[in-house]
């Protein structure tokens, strides 16, 4: 497998240089020169999620590893579901929160971390990554006790949930958090900062976790065939798929399984009032404003990383934008949204209430809906109980977690001072 820089096409590596490197140069993003193609999407559905996602995953890598050590990395990767639940006759949800964490970005820290012991040469390496929430935990309970590997896990202080920070600042060991005073587009862009510091990165072994990597964005593709192997023939043939959307690193991926054969009729991406997206699929101009913190804090991205790529495969594949829905929804429409689910016997979390509330409007008749889950409402407890009026149990790994003491350390949003904190943790 050979992939290109989006911003210096002349830079190709292998799929182990991207999945070791993370960024190109200038800050570009890795994307495969070539894309498989399925010919026959029946017989591939009809296989078992691991199975169909190592042959998914194989034709991507290509033949760089053995289609047995692609298998027994996805084998150690997806070791839970990720099932689909009928919310109305018209709409269902897939439910991505059934991993260690409860969140969808399980699927791919772990086959990133299992691409990296594969593809390891032995050498220190340093996950430094960026969270405005379920990132952080995903990456470090995927990588927590693995050899010759520290983890720094950066997010904004006070702007994500108490129970998702106490999910993954509460390890210790080879992983390290920062709380930032700042924001998550702060965060990211110090996590780019380092990327450019050529010195840094030698003297640490520096790689990023984020949806920026190449090997988390392609396990992210296989749910959505997991999806639609649970979907009747008709309601495959009429799927729209709305995306809760951050960093845009999901739908990045649902376009790829669009784009080699699964048949998507078209995609909706969701936003919160961090809405840079649908505001540019509106009027063409990119104006990104400062992020306003929401019940939806995953998706506080002003800036989101992944859009170039979105961007890059249109134009190979000749998509036009406009063929993509948008939507944004402000937190009282996500707590009104959230309260109507719940009386109708679904009960979701924020993120998801506002991928289903642009599907509920943008659904047109004959289609059939889907829409992602992307967290376990109990890592928003506080938020939902509240709107709900309820006391929503905490499942085993939170519970475990919520009495353990943070471990992170605080800092500015200042490259500097960052610097000097992964020269002395993994220096």
């Amino acid at each position: 497998m050979k992939l290109y820089n989006i911003k210096e096409n002349d830079e190709q590596v292998s799929f182990s240089q991207a999945v070791k490197q993370g960024l190109g140069r200038n800050q570009g993003l890795f994307f495969p020169s070539e894309l498989p193609t399925f010919n026959d999407i029946d017989a591939l559905l009809a296989k078992d999620f691991v199975s169909r996602s190592s042959d998914i995953l194989s034709a991507f890598i290509g033949e760089e590893l053995s289609a047995d050590t692609v298998r027994q990395m996805v084998d150690g990767a997806f070791q839970f579901p990720a099932p689909v639940q009928k919310v109305t006759d018209a709409i269902s949800a897939l439910e991505l929160f059934h991993g260690p964490t409860l969140a969808f970005k399980d699927f791919g820290g772990r086959f990133m971390a299992q691409s990296l012991a594969a593809v390891s040469d032995g050498g220190k390496v340093t996950i430094l990554t960026a969270t405005s929430g379920d990132t952080g935990a995903a990456v470090a309970h995927a990588f927590y006790g693995m050899e010759n590997i520290n983890v720094v896990i950066l997010y904004p202080k006070g702007k994500i949930s108490p129970l998702q920070e106490k999910l993954f600042c509460t390890l210790g060991g080879n992983i390290h958090t920062v709380a930032v005073s700042g924001t998550f587009d702060d965060c990211q862009a110090m996590v780019k900062n380092a990327f450019d510091d050529a010195e840094l990165r030698k003297a640490i072994g520096l790689n990023s976790a984020n949806s920026i990597n190449i090997s988390r964005l392609m396990a992210q593709i296989c749910y959505y065939f997991e999806a639609a192997s649970q979907l009747t023939q008709e309601q495959r043939e009429n799927l729209v798929i709305s995306v809760p959307s951050g960093n845009f690193g999901n739908l990045t991926a649902g376009l790829l399984a669009k784009a080699i054969g699964l048949p998507i009729k078209r995609f909706i991406a969701a936003t919160n009032v961090n809405d840079t997206v649908p505001r540019y699929l509106k009027t063409g101009e990119w104006t990104p404003e400062a992020t306003i913190p929401t019940l939806s804090n995953a998706m506080d991205v002003s800036q989101p990383n992944n859009w170039p790529r979105i961007e890059e495969l249109c134009k190979i594949k000749g998509w036009g934008l406009n063929e993509l829905g948008s939507g944004a929804v402000t937190d009282e429409e996500t707590a009104e949204t959230l309260k109507a689910m719940f009386d109708a016997g679904y009960l979701c979390e924020p993120h998801g209430a506002i991928a289903y509330r642009v599907l509920e409007e943008q659904l047109q008749d004959g289609e059939f809906g889907l829409f992602l889950c992307t967290a376990h409402p109990a890592k928003f407890k506080e938020s939902v109980d509240e709107i709900l009026g309820q006391d929503i149990p905490l499942p085993g790994p939170l519970a475990k977690h919520a009495t353990m003491e943070l471990l992170s350390v605080e800092q500015d949003a200042d490259f500097a001072q960052l610097r000097e904190y992964l020269m002395k943790v993994a220096g």
